[in-house]
């Protein structure tokens, strides 16, 4: 870790689960074991943009924090949406961006929710910001036994270690990463008909023998004991015009801001963190060596209370509550692929297009009777709703980057000034 200097650290959850504080008490005892809140040369941020809508929450769940806890942070933001309201006001009023500019950059989804970090900490003069989600624990878990193995990962640590000479650091993740559950294959719906599901509704960085290996795991991604026994990062290398990184477990730097780049995603639509991906061909991106539990079905929440499993379960198709969530995650799949072709093989779109049609019209009736779910044949749908609208998206996505260009420009202006 540097010494050479002050280190301004901010941790930013893009929260709306109603367990957002055990999962801070998790993490604030966690930065403690590892001595950073001790770490004199090292001020650790808070930062939480909540949403109360997606778990039908109330502000206090976020901000009523415990006092012990507040002791070990050196300062907290809390970003409800009054305070991103007061956040688009002040740069309107400074002429900075526009009511509907600022929108687009703060309002609606995910990648809003992370945008309102990214400033907020750079608007506090902020070296880096490591997003960690709340349903990540600091956690890695390996199958080397004929029972499961557990560790702590010292994550916050680790990307500190490795941020300075890097524009962004990104982590490994275990445990329940695929929304895809254990399926057993039959003659209503074999492999082959499965596979051109994946194959359809998937970016680059999924290949099907990865997604196999993981469901004959029934779920569960185990961390690799060469990673958690390694001080060395890899730079991550570029796959068809994207440098793939996850939405957490990931450090941005912040000391350049002109280097930071928005997160956006289309409408309705996830991938936040793939659209991110493809604007780092200019950029230093690095796997660092640590892990976090990705606890996809909220089934291991006990884990934070210290009960370590040692069988981790298999997630099987024989619940509605799964096939939901495997069903949601095609529909956000499905609509964030077609901008994702449009920017990396837009000499190739429409044949792409045309390809997954094909696949989807050849497997998804064969979905439809193995999962007893009618609605499937919405990712179809949903496939021609997002490709009709493509140009928008990607107009959408290029001026997002003009905008967060300004507000950045603006930023380091109002800071120098301050200084």
């Amino acid at each position: 870790m540097q010494k050479h200097k002050d280190i301004n650290v901010g941790i930013g959850f893009a929260t709306g689960r109603k367990n957002f504080q055990t999962i801070l008490k998790t993490n604030v005892y966690n930065w403690r074991e590892s001595g950073l809140t001790k770490e004199k040369s090292v001020r650790l941020n808070l930062l939480a943009a909540y949403d109360l809508k997606y778990s039908n929450t109330k502000s206090t769940d976020y901000t009523n924090v415990n006092k012990k806890l507040l002791d070990l942070i050196d300062d907290t933001y809390f970003i409800g949406n009054t305070v991103i309201q007061q956040e688009i006001d002040y740069l309107t009023e400074q002429k900075v961006i526009t009511e509907a500019e600022a929108r687009l950059l703060f309002v609606g989804g995910y990648a809003a929710k992370r945008n309102i970090l990214l400033y907020t900490a750079i608007k506090n003069n902020m070296d880096y910001l490591i997003f960690m989600d709340d349903d990540e624990y600091p956690l890695a878990v390996t199958n080397t036994r004929s029972s499961a193995i557990w560790g702590g990962q010292h994550i916050l640590a680790t990307h500190l270690n490795h941020i300075e000479h890097a524009d962004i650091t990104n982590g490994h993740h275990c445990g329940y990463i695929s929304p895809i559950p254990y399926v057993e294959f039959n003659d209503t719906m074999t492999e082959y008909d499965f596979r051109l599901l994946i194959e359809a509704i998937s970016n680059d960085i999924i290949n099907w023998d990865t997604v196999l290996s993981v469901m004959n795991n029934g779920g569960v991604t185990y961390a690799d004991t060469k990673i958690l026994v390694s001080d060395d990062a890899e730079e991550v290398q570029e796959v068809n015009h994207a440098k793939f990184i996850s939405g957490a477990n990931l450090c941005i730097n912040l000391t350049s801001p002109d280097r930071v780049s928005p997160f956006y995603n289309p409408p309705g639509a996830r991938g936040e963190d793939t659209f991110l991906s493809t604007c780092l061909s200019e950029r230093k991106v690095l796997r660092v060596p640590c892990y976090a539990f990705h606890d996809g079905f909220s089934t291991y929440r006990h884990l934070m209370d210290g009960v370590l499993p040692i069988k981790l379960k298999y997630i099987e198709a024989d619940s509605e509550a799964v096939v939901t969530r495997f069903y949601l995650a095609c529909i956000g799949w499905i609509r964030y692929k077609p901008l994702l072709l449009y920017i990396t093989q837009q000499e190739h779109y429409e044949e792409k297009i045309e390809k997954m049609r094909e696949q989807l019209a050849a497997t998804l009736p064969k979905v439809c009777a193995y999962f007893g779910r009618k609605d499937f044949m919405n990712i179809s749908k949903e496939l021609e709703l997002y490709n009709k609208n493509v140009r928008k998206h990607y107009q959408q996505f290029i001026q997002t980057q003009q905008i967060w260009t300004k507000v950045c420009e603006f930023l380091a202006r109002r800071n120098s000034e301050q200084e």
